[in-house]
């Protein structure tokens, strides 16, 4: 009989009392690969290490100071708190510089952004596993303001979707996942709070973000508008290189297409993978078009640009505290819960607000709703993988998502002219859509525990 890790048999788990390839409730992290080697579970509980020749094992005993806290809250504060102010954009460009141009052609300029982000995980996450975080963030931080700088030169569409849709985002992109897979490799136990701590920089950044560049384009013109926002995003990511760590070491595998595709090959996996699909399919047309959709009903322009920054308020609350909740509850039980409350207030809110009340109050709880959906994804992502291979399997899990992203707004856009310049089309198809993906992520849950509701996963 094989060895159990050293926190199993602290939580009195015999190696009787399961096969070694099962995953079992205490640590819920595989003891043993398909070759039966140990498999490092919460490596600071003192769980076994891995045999490397190629990389030095991490310190059995570690001091919180490094724990990357406040350098993966500035990174999410540049990287998803900038993508979280895209329906600024799209509101601004219809009626400035790109006024020519139909809803749907310009939201492929968000669109990009979203995508983009998500779309090079598995490249980054490949590069992540076997180099490191440093160099990643360096060029990621480069081309994120380089991006925005560019952007503020801009004065057509192609101009705006190379800087702002694909050299900002590839930037973006860089930085983000380093942060996240950083945080899996600290947190075991509190993974999802910590997850949503960290993404709280995000939802910071959506509140803050809309509000600046509202009033910058006021006072000093877009152009410098976007050089000030690039500046304070080279400061706060200034102080993310610095601060950010990884516990686990680089590991000098071979690169192997394959090892993208192997997550893939596992049900659990899929069924979550394709309800995020759907659900990220339906996510951000609330986002892109709230702002454009209160105007249309009646909405002084001056109140509609701060709905984002609400939508994002809520959401600081929406990321942190069903975090915390995931940790006592599972964080598949809390991810259904939230995914299924967003989609219901989308059918049940969104649709017939048409006064100033309404869709301030629609803003604020689906904020609350959709914004749990980001930072508990990855603690999903974690719980149902090797913490070795976490920068592949992210990475390959934010790419099937990024196709979603991709065509969303676009669909919304498309769904505004069929619909002779009216939501509620768009509104329907962004509600039934969340509520399907939040069916398969509810599936996988099903796959992996059975039908027990009261169970913890």
């Amino acid at each position: 009989m094989q060895p159990l890790c050293t926190h199993c048999i602290s939580s009195g788990l015999t190696a009787a009392g399961f096969s070694g390839s099962s995953r079992h409730r205490f640590c819920e992290t595989r003891c043993f690969d398909k070759l039966g080697e140990v498999v490092p579970g919460d490596i600071e509980k003192g769980g076994a290490q891995p045999e490397s020749s190629n990389a030095a094992p991490p310190p059995a005993i570690f001091d919180p100071r490094q724990n990357p806290d406040l350098g993966g809250f500035c990174t999410l504060f540049c990287s998803f708190g900038w993508i979280n102010a895209i329906a600024v954009f799209q509101n601004y460009y219809q009626t400035h510089q790109l006024a020519e141009y139909s809803p749907s052609t310009i939201a492929w300029i968000p669109s990009l952004e979203t995508f983009m982000n998500f779309f090079l995980g598995p490249v980054v996450g490949a590069i992540l596993d076997r180099y490191g975080h440093r160099w990643l963030l360096i060029v990621g931080t480069f081309l994120h303001v380089f991006g925005l700088m560019m952007t503020s030169l801009c004065t057509e569409y192609y101009q705006f979707i190379l800087a702002q849709g694909i050299c900002s985002p590839i930037g973006v992109c860089m930085i983000f996942f380093p942060a996240m897979a950083s945080i899996t490799t600290w947190f075991y136990k509190k993974r999802a709070f910590a997850f949503g701590i960290v993404a709280a920089g995000s939802s910071l950044g959506g509140v803050i973000f809309p509000i600046m560049i509202q009033r910058l384009i006021d006072d000093v013109g877009f152009g410098w508008s976007m050089r000030i926002a690039a500046f304070l995003i080279l400061f706060l990511m200034i102080i993310a290189n610095l601060t950010i760590t990884s516990r686990m070491p680089p590991r000098k595998t071979p690169f192997k297409l394959m090892a993208f595709i192997e997550p893939l090959k596992e049900v659990p996996f899929d069924l979550t993978a394709f309800g995020s699909f759907l659900f990220f399919l339906g996510l951000f047309i609330p986002i892109n078009y709230i702002i454009t959709e209160a105007v249309e009903y009646g909405m002084s322009e001056n109140l509609a640009q701060y709905l984002v920054s609400i939508l994002n308020a809520a959401s600081l609350f929406g990321r942190v505290l069903p975090g915390y909740v995931a940790d006592r509850i599972g964080r598949f039980n809390m991810t259904i819960i939230m995914c299924f409350f967003s989609a219901v207030i989308v059918l049940a809110m969104w649709i017939p607000s048409k006064a100033n009340a309404p869709i301030i109050v629609f803003a604020a709880l689906y904020g609350f709703g959709s914004g749990a959906f980001v930072s508990l994804a990855p603690s999903m992502i974690a719980q149902i993988s090797d913490v070795r291979k976490i920068g592949v399997r992210t990475g390959t899990f934010f790419a099937t998502i990024s196709i979603a992203a991709l065509i969303s707004n676009p669909i919304g856009g498309a769904l505004i002219t069929r619909w002779d310049g009216k939501y509620t089309g768009l509104q329907i198809f962004a509600g039934v859509i969340m509520f399907a993906g939040s069916c398969f992520i509810a599936a996988a849950r099903v796959r992996l525990s059975g039908p027990k509701i009261v169970e913890k996963i």
